[in-house]
């Protein structure tokens, strides 16, 4: 799936208007991270073709040369895999700090601490008792599915009954809410950030074995091949973008709860935080 939209402002005139294929992975709070950095580019007088698809197909467009950046990569745990694969064709460049991700198991506040604090305990009987068996995933290509496949397995949960579904990230969201909603105690494979954290109070649980990894940087990978398209000030620009795991669970919410597209989103946003669009563009001062 493919967006295109027009800047309006300068472009190359010896070749016609600079294009920049910009790869998005297609769940909402990527969404909306791309809106913020498509409108910087536009800002800048290039023309943004958002091309949409989920993790792995996301990565193998970059190392293909289907699309010129990625928004946004997770490195180094849950995405270095696929950037080491785009890196054995092509060299890229991490530019920005979008925000800092981590992968977690979760549950709703209303579960007792006292009887269920990490992934461990999901083995006691009592807990096991009154726990959904069923943890709804996402996609199989996420980082926070393999963990969880992982985590189902080394720490004996597929032989207590418990089960781990793939799916999408509306599977994922209706069946944490339907959960909360009926006050039932169970298990949500999530991460930061993301709009459920706007919403609701999820209890991250301890995980001794280590196997959600640990916090992430979530930034704009580009081709070095395709950088040429810009000057070093705008390249620096879009380094200059920094976001956090509480702007994008917010934007994220506008997105999912507000109403609002990822890019009304992202105008709002941006209009309500001036200077901080200013910083990100003095380079071109």
């Amino acid at each position: 799936m493919t967006v295109t939209h027009q800047a309006a402002g300068k472009t190359n005139l010896a070749s016609g208007p600079r294009v920049v294929r910009l790869g998005v992975t297609d769940l909402s709070f990527h969404r909306v991270t791309a809106a913020v950095v498509a409108l910087v580019l536009q800002r800048m007088g290039l023309t943004v073709e958002r091309h949409y698809a989920l993790h792995e197909e996301n990565f193998e467009q970059l190392r293909k040369g289907s699309v010129d950046m990625l928004v946004s990569a997770w490195i180094p745990f849950s995405h270095g895999l696929y950037k080491q694969a785009v890196e054995a064709v092509t060299p890229t460049r991490e530019l920005g700090l979008h925000y800092q991700p981590y992968a977690l198991w979760g549950v709703p506040d209303y579960v007792s601490e006292h009887d269920v604090e990490s992934i461990e305990d999901l083995l006691k009987p009592d807990v096991r008792a009154r726990m959904n068996p069923l943890i709804q995933g996402i996609g199989p290509g996420a980082g926070i599915t393999r963990f969880s496949l992982k985590i189902m397995d080394e720490y004996g949960l597929n032989d207590a009954g418990y089960r781990f579904r793939t799916g999408s990230q509306d599977d994922c969201i209706k069946a944490f809410e339907a959960l909360y909603q009926q006050r039932r105690w169970g298990i949500v494979p999530l991460w930061h950030p993301q709009f459920l954290h706007h919403r609701y109070r999820i209890r991250d649980l301890k995980d001794p074995k280590g196997l959600l990894g640990s916090v992430d940087r979530a930034v704009l990978l580009a081709r070095e091949d395709r950088l040429v398209l810009l000057t070093a000030a705008e390249i620096q620009v879009l380094d200059n973008i920094r976001l956090s795991n509480l702007i994008v669970a917010e934007l994220d919410d506008a997105l999912n709860r507000g109403g609002q597209s990822a890019d009304d989103a992202a105008i709002d946003w941006l209009a309500r935080h001036p200077d901080t669009l200013r910083a990100w563009l003095a380079p071109l001062a």
